[in-house]
């Protein structure tokens, strides 16, 4: 995984399922619904095979896949929606439950930098583990959200969010899902409003610009995790597709599943049935254009279920009420 991505915890049997510590509340279908867009369906073409895509990631090969109507969140899950199902549940994330998350080098304190644990990742020395860091705290001990309801979640595992989206009577999106909805109506564009990174000289999404990982000039407005609704939506009014934070996914990872042409891999695909990582999409604000521009609409990565970082949230999704 590239560095800018987001480094795995590693903890042992990540992969086997998790109970819910609570009973997820009835709702009503119209109060599930509000806040989130209907997206009609219908085939399009998945995956990219453009000069910057990573092959080794199982971007292609592009394939016409049709996925049937759904709802999805308009914006990713934020702090302030977070605390009300903690408030509500009582849910302690994993990242507490460990003990440390993982927190990118440059926003480390030196209240935090006290907490640092003495453990390095290869190639990717900027991500460190800290003692303390979880949602409410991203930095480490010190920190807080308070005076960032409205920014992502993060520090969220996938087994946190798929926790969450239960108790929001919601699940989260498939990959094929999230894609369809990402791409905002346009037919195999390379970012999520067109194939200009830069359009008339407006940042669409928040990435990293100047040197990484040393300097982040911040020309997009943001240089840690942004508000969401920041940036224009797409095309069907979904917001930060692109940058700020990776997006779990429900599908296991695979980089050939697939790849055969088959109804289960064509046909509303759920994914491999069985896994040791799970997808994320859509990049984050650590995303580099020199050599890791997975902002693009087709790009994909994963991460373990149980792993959690400050630049890692989500979105739900849900099915069409009957």
């Amino acid at each position: 995984m590239s560095g800018c991505c987001a480094p795995s915890a590693g903890h042992e049997g990540s992969a086997a399922p998790v109970e819910l510590p609570f009973v997820p509340p009835a709702r009503d279908a119209k109060d599930v619904a509000r806040g989130m867009v209907r997206i009609p369906g219908g085939q399009f073409w998945m995956g990219g095979d453009d000069p910057d895509a990573f092959p080794d990631d199982g971007e292609g090969p592009v394939r016409a896949v049709t996925v049937s109507p759904f709802l999805i969140d308009a914006t990713t899950v934020t702090n302030r929606q977070f605390a009300a199902f903690v408030k509500a549940t009582g849910y302690v994330t994993e990242a507490e439950r460990f003990g440390w998350s993982f927190v990118f080098g440059l926003f480390i304190g030196p209240e935090q930098a006290r907490h640092v644990m003495d453990a390095t990742v290869p190639a990717a020395p900027w991500w460190r583990a800290v003692q303390g860091a979880y949602w409410r705290a991203p930095e480490g001990p010190g920190s807080d959200v308070a005076t960032r309801p409205q920014h992502p979640v993060v520090h969220v595992s996938w087994n946190d969010a798929a926790a969450y989206a239960a108790w929001a009577g919601k699940r989260l999106p498939t990959e094929a899902e999230w894609e369809l909805a990402a791409r905002g109506g346009l037919e195999r564009a390379k970012y999520a409003w067109g194939d200009e990174l830069v359009p008339r000289n407006r940042w669409r999404c928040n990435i990293w610009q100047g040197r990484f990982p040393t300097l982040n000039t911040g020309d997009d407005g943001h240089a840690g995790t942004a508000p969401v609704k920041s940036y224009p939506p797409n095309g069907y009014g979904l917001y930060e597709v692109a940058g700020n934070v990776w997006e779990w996914c429900q599908d296991w990872w695979s980089t050939t599943w697939h790849a055969e042409e088959r109804p289960e891999t064509r046909n509303d695909p759920q994914g491999p049935p069985s896994g040791e990582a799970r997808v994320t999409r859509g990049g984050s604000h650590l995303c580099h254009d020199s050599y890791c521009n997975r902002y693009r609409v087709a790009a994909r990565t994963s991460n373990t279920p149980d792993s959690s970082t400050g630049n890692i949230g989500f979105r739900c999704a849900a099915d069409l009420p009957r």
